[in-house]
């Protein structure tokens, strides 16, 4: 698995971060999730870089034009709710792709909050056999989520290649990943991170992170 953190690179993408991260400019949801979904432009853009290309003719009023183009398939898949502001900004840039969705949340299973599950309860995507496959959601902790997202897509078949991509990530969640796809040896997965955070606290909530995604984006749930 191939791994850029594209916050090592001086570009906007880190101003947007420190917007995402600040306690201040949180208290303004709709920019919150503006932020989110900006980060998730640019990625995509990054992104388009990795895919294949071909010539193609155009008819202009005056003439014929060629471009080279994508001829990848595309399918951006989510996680209910915090997902889709990052999903929305990638659909901006590949605006050709298909959609898919996963619910996929975490409980405590202790009254401390200290050991953390996921459960799925829904999943709506095209086939994804021979496709491209974009899965994106902008926090990844400890990979448990990522994973069976991933596993629950894998039910409407396999991707050719899979692109991850999330906005701050912690040092755990990438090993997790990392250990997971350990067998692609031909690079068929990357992962893409606005940021890598070195570590959670005992509630699983990445430090230093931003708090809760879909809280911010979309207010507190019950």
């Amino acid at each position: 698995m191939k791994i850029f953190n594209l916050g090592e690179d001086n570009t906007i993408l880190n101003q947007y971060v420190a917007e995402l991260r600040d306690v201040n400019i949180q208290k303004d949801r709709m920019r919150f999730r503006r932020n989110i979904e900006r980060i998730g432009e640019l990625m995509a853009y990054e992104i388009s870089k990795t895919l294949t290309y071909s010539k193609k003719e155009v008819q202009t009023p005056l003439g014929i034009a060629s471009v080279n183009t994508p001829d990848d398939e595309l399918v951006i898949a989510t996680v209910f709710r915090a997902g889709l502001p990052l999903q929305s900004g990638f659909l901006q840039v590949l605006d050709h792709a298909d959609c898919a969705f996963v619910s996929a949340f975490r409980y405590y299973k202790d009254q401390d909050h200290r050991a953390v599950d996921v459960k799925i309860e829904y999943i709506a995507a095209p086939l994804l056999s021979n496709k491209t496959l974009l899965l994106v959601d902008p926090m990844l902790a400890t990979g448990e989520s990522m994973e069976l997202a991933w596993k629950a897509f894998l039910t409407k078949g396999a991707p050719k290649k899979m692109h991850i991509a999330c906005v701050i990530a912690s040092v755990d969640g990438v090993k997790h990943l990392q250990k997971l796809f350990a067998d692609d040896v031909n690079d068929n997965i990357t992962l893409w991170c606005a940021t890598i955070d070195p570590g959670m606290n005992e509630h699983k909530y990445i430090v230093p992170g931003l708090g809760d995604a879909g809280d911010l984006s979309y207010g507190d749930k019950i």
